[in-house]
């Protein structure tokens, strides 16, 4: 790492530890030459991904949404916090793995209430009446026949 005080090429690391949750390593370095004390930060290159819209839009994935919409669907759930963040976590290296820059919101929508339906069945109804964009109770019966199906 170059110094930003002199410009030297070498310097030394006088200490390391974790910061941000785990997700990025705090250095504090020195220079040999000008003995300038500096700190760095090495992190995880975030991976961005973009949504592709039914209407055929793309916009760009963001996290708190698709979080903010299955915290509505859980409410007054036993659903914690943890847990939720774990799914859209799961969820999202799952998308990185394929290394897909533009995903589908059918997809992502699946695989939300894939998730779901393990977690909580009525947070999946839930989400399933919004995200499948239930017009009547029929549709809601089958979706709730649907999932009842494998339990028999």
């Amino acid at each position: 790492m170059r110094c930003p005080g002199c410009g030297h090429e070498d310097t030394r690391v006088l200490e390391s530890r974790l910061s941000h949750e785990g997700r990025a390593v705090r250095r504090r370095r020195s220079c040999p030459e000008c003995n300038y004390r500096f700190t760095t930060y090495e992190q995880e290159e975030a991976f961005v991904f973009q949504i592709k819209k039914r209407d055929g839009r793309v916009e760009p994935y963001h996290r708190d949404k698709a979080l903010r919409s299955i915290q509505v669907a859980c409410q007054k759930r036993p659903v914690t916090i943890d847990q939720i963040e774990g799914l859209l976590a799961k969820i999202e290296r799952t998308i990185q793995d394929t290394g897909e820059r533009v995903v589908h919101s059918e997809k992502l929508g699946g695989m939300i209430l894939e998730a779901l339906s393990e977690m909580d069945k009525v947070a999946y109804v839930r989400f399933a009446s919004v995200y499948k964009d239930f017009r009547d109770t029929e549709q809601f019966m089958r979706e709730l026949n649907a999932i009842q199906a494998p339990n028999k």
